[in-house]
């Protein structure tokens, strides 16, 4: 290597931690104006407590009180020895909603982040090599958006039967194509950069342009929509438990208690009401921080 070529390989590495460093900078705005958006942490607040009971579940309440039948006990309204009622099988609904976060929100959470993994390497691949690459790509995320998630979901069910993992995998299937797209999208916007120029002068590899440099300051968008995703997904869950496609009893599950409580919406309508709660709850939630982020990783909102 002659001694020009150093100097501008030294230039380029000293450009990419200046740039480094401002990310950082970046970083710290980023959280110090979500912290100012009451909506957001008020959000973030209910994913912390929600996640206190997946967490500590077992501690709360005996997941024995979840599924045992109960007869002598059925459809007692909320009381001293059972918060928040009885179902018709006699369980309490404390347990059952408590151990049903974890179903509900580690569903939903595990659907996402696999969506995301794999809609991400996706959508990259597309963005940066382009060309036929790009079309083969794209043309199969095109027939799968043209039908409705909803449908197809119930159809990968129906085929693979009822079930957790079967509706897993639908739900998966069914999100992938929706953040390819916008992984694309994000990394054709950066694509371009001055930073992404430098790393290929410098001969990084490819992977690790496409993983450090492009998905890593595409991750505005990318993370936004799981968020929202997130949010989304939950009800998807819990309307799929619902129709007795997906978490299948006992195990408790938000749409499936639901869907135990529906027949006795007029005499015992606390069944419905407590799971719904924290369907809506979890769900706003999501929603709030999802929003906030949006607000503070956009830049022009930023200044």
């Amino acid at each position: 290597m002659t001694e020009t070529d150093e100097i501008l390989t030294d230039g380029l590495e000293d450009n990419l931690e200046e740039i480094e460093i401002k990310r950082r900078s970046q970083f710290k705005d980023i959280v110090r104006k979500l912290l100012k958006n009451r909506n957001a942490v008020f959000g973030l607040c209910v994913l912390i407590i929600l996640l206190f009971l997946v967490i500590f579940a077992d501690l709360i309440v005996d997941y024995d009180r979840a599924v045992r039948l109960n007869v002598s006990a059925r459809l007692q309204p909320p009381n001293a020895d059972y918060i928040l009622g009885t179902d018709d099988l006699g369980r309490d609904l404390f347990a059952r909603i408590v151990h049903g976060s974890r179903v509900s929100l580690g569903i939903a959470t595990s659907v996402i982040l696999t969506a995301v993994f794999v809609g991400s390497i996706l959508g990259s691949v597309a963005a940066y090599y382009g060309g036929v690459v790009d079309n083969i790509i794209m043309r199969i995320i095109d027939v799968s958006l043209a039908i409705p998630s909803t449908i197809l979901c119930i159809a990968i069910v129906a085929a693979l039967g009822p079930s957790t993992v079967n509706m897993l995998i639908a739900l998966v299937i069914a999100y992938i194509p929706g953040y390819s797209r916008v992984v694309r999208a994000s990394v054709l916007s950066v694509k371009q950069m001055e930073y992404v120029e430098a790393a290929r002068a410098i001969g990084a590899k490819k992977t690790r342009i496409i993983f450090h440099h492009l998905l890593l300051n595409s991750m505005g968008p990318i993370i936004i929509q799981t968020t929202l995703g997130v949010a989304g997904c939950i009800l998807a869950d819990a309307g799929f438990s619902f129709l007795g496609l997906g978490v299948q009893p006992p195990t408790p599950e938000w749409g499936a208690i639901l869907a135990g409580g529906r027949s006795f919406i007029r005499t015992a309508p606390y069944i419905l009401i407590s799971p719904g709660i924290f369907i809506f709850m979890a769900t706003l939630s999501f929603n709030l921080l999802g929003d906030g982020l949006r607000d503070a990783l956009d830049p022009k909102l930023r200044r």
